[in-house]
């Protein structure tokens, strides 16, 4: 892939999560996909896996959506830094991240995820 379709991937990926479209998601993933979250200690691994885990965020938090600040891509990954919105327990809350993809015969092998949701700021 050249950078730009690795950035058409990430925004058609980065759309499916507002939209909480699992499907999509899904089919976007490498079957060897690892999700690491490394600010809230979650690992899932494999497709399978990755999918039961993102299912669960979105049930906790059906409301959230990301909102892209930057994006990096080379022909084998993508770095995008963004900030989340959420409203949850009557508090809109907002934070910053950092996603970094490598990407494997045109499918995301990899989410790797670091963010100040430790920090929310409140709205």
């Amino acid at each position: 892939m050249n950078a730009g379709e690795v950035a058409q991937l990430i925004e058609r990926y980065n759309t499916a999560w507002n939209a909480q479209d699992l499907e999509t998601i899904h089919e976007l993933h490498h079957p060897e996909i690892v999700f690491d979250n490394h600010t809230a200690s979650e690992r899932a691994e494999g497709a399978d896996a990755v999918r039961d885990h993102i299912a669960q965020i979105f049930g906790n938090n059906p409301g959230m959506t990301f909102r892209t600040r930057s994006m990096h891509t080379g022909e084998d990954f993508a770095v995008c830094e963004w900030t989340l919105h959420l409203e949850k327990d009557g508090r809109t809350l907002e934070w910053d991240g950092v996603d970094v993809f490598p990407i494997r015969n045109g499918l995301i092998a990899r989410k790797d995820v670091y963010s100040a949701s430790h920090r929310p700021r409140e709205l």
